[in-house]
């Protein structure tokens, strides 16, 4: 009782906590989403609150503040205005600090001898510290222009706080200073303070800050020329004035122009150039009770505490910014790399599809040579005998079939044994692995053409006879089959039913016209004996067998081909869990296989081709391109919320119509319907983002030097799927004395009728297992 309620208990646990994969990935987008929303904010793309407000009501703005300076001052509760005095200039300039136009200013200003207020953004000045640390040095004043630019009338109280504070300690850590002085974005004249305004205003009061607004606007944004941005800045007569230029925020070629020409100008008149703060404490001296008034200091120190806040928040956006230009620099890779797969697969594909329907295309004698069909099974009970009917029943005239029971405990060899089919053997080894079974039927095996089956997979009549076709060219070593989805009506299976089509047979012509195969399917690929003796046999090194194996044949030198006639078809994993279990290991036994292979980089002869065209091939398009392409699901989503939506679902659609038209060629070569492509679009949303987790956990696995265990999944059995009408399926004729092909593909038990064997009777071949596995290559 004890041990059951630990059992109980440890399984509650498991269902209480989330396996630790599905931790990370959560941890992962909630850190990535955080960034991203970070990014979007520092870069102002919450375009709502950028936008320009109407002057409202203005009844409880007092006369005073309409009617009165540029320099507004609410803190103590005080409420009163300022203007420079006679003859003074205060040169402002917004939105900078810009690395490009910022220092030009900087050039003019010193060239005349000029001082000016620099309002800058916090997310600019966090970019360009040692910029902001030059404006200060140089001897010019610093004051707020908010983090972000946005329209403070239109963001919360504790957004517009956050703004300037933010500012703040971001010019405190860049040049250490702080400053008394703020200017919103989008203001403009006293007269034009409203209500809600002045709200605004006398907020910024109580937190200590002077608002400045301006006299006279240049309006140099507007790019008008040089002699209308002087026209628009030059005061009137005298007066004293608060200019309005722009360091940042575009083309400012025509502002350093225009101050070129002014300051020089308004010098002649007689005026004087200072910072606001200057001006304000000039006018303070001129005022009858100047007296009582406290000057204030120009960049006075920052607090100690305030450069420490900075410093965090520059790393912060140095690290959005980063990310972002990461994201964009492999999205900009994975646009390349889809588009150079996509022209390579229509370009080569093509000729393939072309090659193999050319009138009187052969590989050249009809290969009759009797063939041995090794099925290593590992509790296979609820395919097993579909797959041995569809393989004893086909018609090709010499098979024997041997099935490797790898140490099933459901039944399996007892189930195969029970079918009383004469050219089918059943051989029983200890469990030790597919490798192992593989192996140990190969050495039992009477023929030299090797066929290779999984224990779940059923193939159609005339399949053995098209995959050893090719081996009438002598200088082929092993074939890979056309693997079909037989349980394609779930959705997921429908997922991987267009992966098979698009993503693995469409390949394997690409593979086999560059001479670079990588895989022949474990649940249809043919070999020569030869060629596996010549390799050593199917290794047990990786958890991907048929890769290796295959890469191996392909450095000794043999021609590895595509048979698209030949299809077995084979039950895809019906959850995500299984799928998730399955193609964590199919990655991370590539991955595996590609690093034992290596060295073919470096060799000379067909290994080095290999090396050379396979490896590299295999990396960027196999592994490094769905690797990277989150990133475009990444982007997609950053458009949507924070760019225009109508580029971003422009752009997003021509991804789709590209992998489309992709699809639509590769089930154009399969003779596969096109209905099943309506579920693409929808992939593109669940199917891909599993995948991407199945490659990240994959690499890292590899990386850390983990190990992986072999995952056996759930099978249901294809015996009752009737997927394929008779009409969708090539005609086989049958062969005298081979039973008619069935009306419906995968078969169910009882269609497959059992082929009769002159020398064999009824009785099943079940010959004593050797005392001895036999070792890789026997």
């Amino acid at each position: 009782m004890t041990a059951r309620r630990n059992r109980n208990r440890s399984r509650s646990r498991r269902r209480i906590l989330p396996q630790p994969r599905v931790m990370l990935g959560v941890l992962l987008i909630v850190l990535f989403v955080g960034v991203l929303v970070v990014q979007a904010y520092i870069n102002s793309e919450f375009t709502s609150d950028h936008k320009d407000s109407e002057v409202g009501d203005q009844t409880g703005v007092p006369l005073a503040i309409r009617g009165g300076g540029p320099i507004i001052n609410t803190t103590g509760g005080q409420e009163s205005s300022n203007r420079l005095p006679p003859r003074t200039i205060a040169l402002t300039f917004d939105d900078g600090p810009d690395p490009e136009w910022t220092p030009k200013v900087l050039e003019v200003l010193k060239e005349n001898d000029a001082h000016g207020t620099f309002f800058v953004i916090g997310s600019e000045v966090a970019r360009h510290p040692e910029l902001t640390r030059r404006i200060a040095d140089e001897g010019h004043e610093l004051g707020l222009h908010t983090f972000t630019h946005p329209n403070l009338q239109r963001v919360a109280p504790w957004r517009r706080s956050l703004e300037l504070s933010q500012t703040q300690v971001a010019i405190a850590r860049a040049a250490n200073v702080r400053t008394n002085l703020a200017r919103f974005p989008y203001s403009s004249k006293p007269q034009a303070i409203d209500e809600t305004n002045w709200k605004i205003v006398k907020e910024a009061g109580r937190d200590g800050y002077l608002v400045v607004v301006n006299d006279m606007d240049s309006e140099d944004w507007q790019r008008p020329g040089v002699g209308q941005i002087v026209r628009n800045a030059s005061p009137p007569g005298d007066v004293g004035a608060v200019i309005l230029f722009h360091d940042a925020g575009g083309n400012r070629a025509q502002t350093v122009e225009a101050l070129r020409t002014f300051i020089p100008m308004m010098k002649q008149r007689g005026y004087r150039f200072t910072t606001v703060t200057e001006g304000l404490n000039l006018a303070i001296e001129q005022q009858p009770d100047a007296a009582a008034l406290p000057l204030l200091p120009v960049n006075p120190a920052a607090a100690p505490t305030d450069r420490l806040r900075g410093s965090g928040l520059i790393w912060t956006v140095r690290v959005a910014d980063g990310l972002v230009w990461l994201i964009a620099g492999l999205f900009l890779v994975v646009g390349l790399l889809t588009i150079a797969r996509t022209g390579l697969l229509l370009v080569l594909a093509t000729r393939h599809a072309r090659q193999r329907r050319k009138r009187g295309f052969s590989w050249g004698p009809p290969v009759t040579d009797p063939v041995s069909v090794i099925v290593p099974a590992y509790n296979e009970k609820e395919g097993i005998e579909a797959a041995v009917r569809s393989l004893a029943g086909g018609d090709y005239p010499a098979i024997e079939v041997v099935v490797v029971d790898d140490g099933s405990t459901d039944g399996t060899a007892a189930l195969v044994e029970r079918m009383h089919l004469p050219n089918v053997r059943v051989i029983r080894v200890p469990n030790g692995g597919k490798a192992n079974a593989l192996n140990t039927g190969v050495a039992l095996a009477r023929h030299d053409l090797i066929v290779t089956v999984d224990g779940d997979t059923v193939f159609e009549p005339d399949s053995v006879r098209m995959l050893v076709q090719p081996f009438a060219d002598p200088t082929v070593g092993a074939v890979a089959g056309n693997v079909k989805v037989g349980n394609r009506n779930s959705l997921v299976a429908g997922w991987q039913h267009i992966e098979y089509v698009i993503g693995f047979n469409l390949d394997r012509r690409l593979y086999e016209m560059l001479n670079c195969m990588p895989t022949v399917p474990g649940a249809i690929g043919a070999f020569r004996r030869e060629a596996l003796a010549r390799v050593g046999g199917i290794s047990d090194e990786t958890l991907a067998e048929d890769t290796d194996v295959t890469m191996a044949l392909c450095r000794d030198g043999w021609r590895v081909v595509y048979a698209e006639h030949a299809k077995a078809w084979t039950e895809a994993p019906a959850t995500l869990e299984q799928l998730y279990r399955q193609r964590y290991r199919w990655s991370y036994g590539t991955m595996q296989a590609m690093w034992k292979h290596r060295r073919a980089l470096t060799d000379s002869g067909p290994s080095g081709r290999f090396g050379r065209v396979g490896l590299p091939f295999l990396a960027l398009f196999g592994v490094a391109l769905p690797m990277l392409a989150p990133v475009v699901d990444i982007m997609l989503v950053y458009g949507l919320v924070f760019w225009e939506l109508t580029d971003t679902v422009v752009a997003w659609l021509m991804m789709l119509v590209l992998q489309l038209v992709t699809a639509a060629v590769a089930f154009r070569f399969d003779r596969e319907s096109l209905l099943p492509l309506w579920r693409l679009p929808l992939q593109q949303f669940a199917y891909r983002q599993l995948m991407y987790l199945v490659l990240i956990q994959s690499a890292v696995t590899a990386l850390t030097g983990g190990r992986l265990r072999w995952h056996k999944l759930h099978r249901a059995g294809l015996s009752g799927v009737k997927s394929v009408p008779a009409a969708e399926r090539p005609l086989v004729l049958p062969k005298q004395g081979v039973a008619p092909a069935v009306d419906t593909w995968p078969p169910s038990l009882d269609q497959v009728p059992v082929v009769g064997h002159p020398a064999a009777g009824r009785a099943t071949a079940r010959p004593a297992v050797p005392s001895q596995t036999p070792s890789h290559g026997a």
